[in-house]
């Protein structure tokens, strides 16, 4: 028993020189660890979709025509988008919590593997089923008076691809920090996310909106990639809408990135 913990530490140990240099084929590795349960079982990309195509069935309804009598789904679409990969991402940490309490996570610690491939390969795995989402979500909603236009939504994706990661890496860090509380990922992913996607306008313009509630919603990082997003989709391609778009994605990921790559290192330690 008193030799276990040097079984763990000299792999450990030795996992760290033999991982330099080889992060980009350990991130591509754990990628596809990580794909293997949806490729195994991809109606859970769909189920996913369940509220936010929930969401779009009851309350597009309920919107005014647009400009020039254009179909309220041009509008609301694209924040639809933004809200299954804003929900797809975040939620991917609860994988990392299962992980960790079967001991699983505790393994790949010690193996030669390096700790910033196993956040960066986590999150950039987000890719793939907000592709997927986003495919089939334009499909439902194409013979219903929405208007394609291809080169917009490639675009849109785009921006959206690298604020994914970052909520995917975020979402790893609060799975790492409330190990054993599974309880407590729940509750700080359920209390952030719906007030970021109110406050991104998101469901409801928040053109009338009182001073304060305006405030905030600036101060969110979303909202300019919604933003751009409904120009993308519609077929614009305003230039400084898309910079503003583009750099509040890519902070996202930065700071996403800079977080779970810390929290990673830190764990085990």
């Amino acid at each position: 028993m008193s030799t276990a913990p040097l079984t763990t530490a000299a792999p450990a140990a030795a996992a760290a020189p033999r991982s330099r240099g080889r992060l980009a084929p350990d991130t591509w590795r754990v990628m596809r660890r990580e794909l293997r349960p949806l490729m195994r079982e991809p109606v859970m990309m769909v189920m996913a979709l369940v509220q936010p195509l929930v969401f779009l069935a009851m309350f597009a309804p309920l919107l005014p025509d647009g400009v020039a009598g254009a179909s309220p789904l041009q509008w609301f679409v694209p924040g639809i988008v933004t809200m299954a990969g804003l929900m797809g991402a975040s939620m991917t940490g609860s994988n990392l919590t299962e992980e960790i309490m079967s001991g699983s996570h505790e393994r790949l610690l010690v193996s030669p593997i390096s700790r910033t491939a196993l956040i960066v390969g986590r999150a950039v795995k987000e890719l793939v089923p907000m592709t997927v989402q986003t495919a089939i979500i334009v499909a439902v909603c194409a013979p219903f008076a929405f208007t394609v236009h291809p080169s917009g939504i490639l675009v849109g994706m785009a921006i959206l691809a690298p604020f994914c990661v970052g909520v995917g890496a975020l979402s790893y860090a609060l799975a790492l920090a409330s190990e054993g509380q599974e309880w407590l990922f729940w509750t700080v992913q359920q209390t952030l996310l719906f007030p970021v996607l109110l406050l991104a306008g998101v469901l409801l313009p928040l053109d009338g909106a009182p001073g304060w509630l305006q405030a905030l919603s600036k101060a969110n990082p979303l909202r300019p990639i919604v933003g751009a997003e409904r120009a993308l989709f519609a077929g614009d391609f305003p230039a400084q809408d898309l910079a503003w778009a583009a750099f509040a994605s890519l902070a996202v990921l930065a700071v996403g990135l800079a977080v779970g790559l810390r929290a990673m290192h830190r764990a085990g330690r």
